[in-house]
């Protein structure tokens, strides 16, 4: 893969001892989106941010959607595989060897379906803020096995149905991972502030 030909922002880490971070933005948005939340979460920590290459009407995403919550499997899966070519590429290039991905939106969708779909990318652990179920399928058996997942939703949500965080975590359960599961009463799709707690917890490997 041409690594320069997909837009991207690589920062190296400034102080040891923290997980590298692979972001990936909301619709609409780009790699530098979450770079300021990633700073607030650990500062100094490795960035590698992917910018989402289809355009929904101008807005940028990881893959398309055919209606607000409606995906077609095979565009998924091409999208994902993609992405995951690409973050092995860029492991390598800037020698990176284990990852938590932080996704927001699109950007958690497309995190989860790199756990369901490619288990071989090097994904230790992944912080999925507001996601949803794009694909309704258990990752496999043993996949996922070592590998940690926080899912955070909104109670208010207008976006993600009230079902949807506990399945998504059951197919990631199916394959190995140890997912926990948070449900914020008074939230909805935007970030709160127990959020942020509930992030810094998990990346310290301690419970919030």
């Amino acid at each position: 893969m041409n690594l320069d030909a997909w837009p991207h922002l690589h920062r190296p880490a400034s102080a040891p001892g923290k997980p590298a971070l692979l972001l990936l933005h909301g619709t609409g948005g780009d790699e530098h989106d979450l770079v300021g939340l990633a700073d607030r979460l650990t500062p100094g920590a490795a960035l590698l941010a992917p910018r989402g290459r289809v355009s929904e009407h101008g807005a940028n995403r990881f893959f398309a959607r055919l209606a607000e919550g409606v995906f077609d499997p095979a565009e998924v899966a091409a999208r994902t595989a993609e992405l995951a070519d690409f973050i092995h590429a860029a492991a390598t290039r800037y020698g990176l060897e284990k990852l938590t991905a932080l996704g927001f939106s699109n950007g958690a969708n497309v995190a989860a379906t790199l756990l369901q779909l490619r288990p071989d990318a090097p994904l230790t652990a992944a912080v999925l803020l507001r996601p949803m179920v794009v694909l309704d399928r258990d990752a496999a058996p043993g996949s996922l096995a070592g590998r940690r997942a926080l899912l955070l939703n909104g109670a208010r949500d207008p976006i993600v149905p009230p079902d949807h965080p506990a399945r998504l975590a059951a197919r990631l359960r199916a394959g190995g991972a140890a997912v926990e599961v948070r449900v914020h009463p008074h939230a909805a799709h935007g970030l709160v502030p127990d959020d942020l707690v509930a992030i810094t917890a998990f990346l310290a490997n301690k419970t919030a």
